[in-house]
């Protein structure tokens, strides 16, 4: 049988996307290899949000370029963002690939790679499946797994003047409700417990078969997100946590927010992208929103849901931003508290409306003002780490590995998190029979990053019988940073 290789780069939705191409090439009798020398196929799953994208895509492919003149058969495959971007572009860059396909054309690759392995001319397929949009499935992908990511939408309707996403993933398309709860009905047979909901703008959410009920509460602005989470909570009773990402501010309403006071398994965490604290800059970004509204809306979930974290992603020297506009966006992290930046430098994208503005804030300017966004993020959440030794935690263990340093093998670790996402290890072998489980812990280090918990006795003890008697073949993931 055919073997196949996957390298994903960029965000959840991308390894998401890669799933799906696990699941569709397995379905059609390839079998998977973690050795690109091994495959017959390689395929190159690519993200074109950051700096730099093609020119890294182009390093890999000129890589594999030598694998494939000492293997000629081999079939390389760009996938993803960047190949939606540049489509035709990158065959005349790289005599080295063969097949270019978007992220609408997943269904499609098994026989492509027909096409292209019979002797056909290389190929390439960018195509929106805007009148007919499908969502695949994965199931096979999360067996032995205690979370797993659900696509709600895809594409994005915003018009950010720095995003790229509504060129590389088309307008918003929606995914019925019921399929969604079909969907998460199945994984939770399978073991899931925590789901990840996905979406350009995941809050944005409108169910094309209208088959949710209106929110009498809901503002102009606001979807059918809120009924979307609710109806989730009611007819899948194997979740025990939920979870999205990202949302935009001027979705994020009294709907959604009261869905976070009433349903009990929705994390209380909130990933927020404000992208600037200044208005100017918001303008300019065209966000539709304001630091003010912004504010406003964290202080009513602050309010409503008492302990609730959130992060966000904020963008640097974005054209135009002075001292002062950097200084605004700084005040607004201490004033919302985040527990998490995702911090970038602005960088030009290709067909993006901010490449009519000048790119005017210096490499070196953009590099200083990330790293001292970074030392306020660090400090809130090392201090909230802080205040957290000593105290009882509910963790779902999401994955369990082993703490190899210097090539020698180490002690077993697990990882899970809180419902308030803060990161937890479990340094105890007892663990591994509790993947899946929520189970409390005791705090007893905060690292820079995450915290140190220790299991009580009695859930040690059933750890270790449940330990003893899984098949030895048991997967273990390692599902969380191990930077601590």
């Amino acid at each position: 049988m055919p073997r196949y290789a996957i390298t994903t780069f960029g965000c959840q939705m991308n390894v998401h996307d890669s799933e799906r191409m696990h699941e569709v090439l397995r379905g059609a009798g390839y079998v998977e290899t973690e050795e690109n020398a091994e495959a017959d196929v390689i395929l190159l799953n690519t993200c074109s949000v950051r700096e730099k994208a093609e020119q890294k895509l182009l390093s890999e492919v000129g890589r594999l370029a030598k694998l494939k003149r000492a293997k000629p058969d081999l079939v390389l495959v760009v996938a993803g963002c960047v190949a939606q971007q540049e489509g035709e572009k990158l065959l005349a860059r790289s005599s080295a690939i063969d097949l270019v396909v978007g992220p609408d054309q997943i269904p499609e690759i098994p026989g492509l790679l027909g096409e292209v392995s019979t002797g056909g001319l290389p190929v390439v397929r960018t195509v929106f499946d805007a009148d007919a949009p499908r969502f695949l499935t994965a199931l096979s992908v999360v067996e032995g797994s205690a979370t797993a990511f659900v696509t709600t939408m895809k594409g994005c309707d915003e018009r950010c003047s720095f995003c790229i996403v509504p060129t590389t993933r088309g307008p918003e398309r929606y995914r019925s409700s019921a399929s969604i709860v079909s969907e998460i009905a199945a994984l939770t047979e399978r073991g899931v417990r925590e789901v990840t909901l996905l979406g350009q703008t995941v809050n944005s959410y409108r169910d094309p078969d209208d088959a949710l009920p209106k929110d009498d509460g809901a503002g102009p602005e606001e979807s059918q997100f809120a009924a979307l989470l609710r109806r989730i909570a009611e007819r899948a009773p194997g979740l025990v946590r939920l979870r999205y990402t990202s949302p935009h501010p001027r979705h994020f309403g009294p709907a959604l927010i009261r869905a976070h006071k009433e349903i009990e398994i929705l994390a209380r965490h909130v990933h927020l992208p404000v992208q600037s604290g200044s208005d100017r800059i918001l303008k300019r970004m065209i966000r539709r929103t304001t630091r003010a509204s912004y504010l406003e809306r964290v202080a009513i979930l602050r309010r409503e849901v008492p302990g609730v974290t959130l992060s966000t992603d904020i963008i640097v020297g974005f054209p135009g931003e002075t001292e002062a506009d950097f200084a605004e966006t700084l005040s607004l992290v201490e004033e919302a508290g985040f527990l998490g930046v995702f911090g970038f430098k602005y960088s030009q994208r290709p067909g993006t409306p901010a490449l009519r503005l000048e790119d005017d804030v210096s490499e070196a300017e953009k590099s200083a003002r990330l790293s001292r966004l970074f030392e306020v993020s660090e400090r809130l959440i090392a201090s909230h780490l802080a205040t957290l030794v000593g105290s009882r935690q509910r963790v779902l263990i999401e994955g369990v590995r082993r703490n190899d340093k210097n090539g020698a093998q180490g002690e077993l670790r697990a990882s899970g998190r809180t419902e308030r996402n803060e990161i937890v290890h479990i340094h105890d072998p007892a663990a591994i029979g509790l993947t899946g489980e929520v189970v409390d812990v005791t705090i007893e280090k905060a690292f820079k990053h995450s915290l140190l918990g220790v299991l009580d006795s009695a859930t040690a003890s059933r750890g270790r019988e449940r330990a003893g008697a899984l098949p030895k073949t048991k997967r273990t993931l390692p599902l969380l940073s191990e930077g601590a």
